[in-house]
């Protein structure tokens, strides 16, 4: 199962070189396959996202992602961009950039339509209980959006231990993505 790491402005600080050791340490202890720099609260997301993509080229086979911005994400050498739902119209403007994309999607209907629209994968959630993210969803809802889907899907939401991932694994999702399991 693929790991995807999601930044958040609550686990660094906004020093770059701060920043850029709390994202080392991080992507070695865990060496994920994906990694995600998501900021909504920096007012200059330019100058962590360049750090956020040059630690990452330091680790082989690590597709960096920026988060909405496809611009950026082009300009720094991005391997793709993490659209929200409400964005994804712009899922050919990135894909026609050379860029991977995925979308943040929360119902079926929604995996289905950013799969139409060419998402190269996306991110179903709450999985599991989540601060302020709504009623999981469960590994059995998981398992019937898998049988829906032919894009790469990754469990998002609340995905903090060891038995979670257990439980994941018992589907066939491509992979799951998390926050708090990366920096606790």
């Amino acid at each position: 199962m693929k790991k995807y790491l999601i930044t958040d402005p609550a686990h660094y600080t906004q020093e770059a070189s701060s920043f850029a050791q709390k994202l080392r340490q991080a992507l070695s202890e865990h060496q994920p396959e994906y990694a995600l720099y998501r900021d909504k609260q920096n007012t200059d997301a330019a100058l962590l996202a360049s750090t956020f993509i040059a630690t990452s080229k330091e680790f082989a086979g690590l597709k960096s992602f920026l988060h909405s911005d496809v611009a950026l994400a082009e300009l720094l050498g991005a391997d793709g961009v993490h659209l929200t739902y409400r964005d994804k119209e712009r899922i050919k403007e990135a894909k026609q950039k050379g860029l991977e994309v995925i979308v943040s999607t929360h119902t079926l209907q929604e995996a289905l339509d950013v799969e139409a629209l060419g998402a190269d994968a996306l991110t179903y959630s709450p999985i599991f209980a989540s601060p302020n993210k709504g009623e999981p969803k469960g590994v059995e809802d998981l398992k019937n959006l898998l049988e829906k889907v032919n894009c790469k899907v990754f469990a998002l939401g609340g995905i903090v231990t060891e038995k979670q991932l257990r439980e994941l694994e018992t589907t066939q999702v491509y992979g799951f993505a998390s926050i708090r399991y990366f920096y606790s």
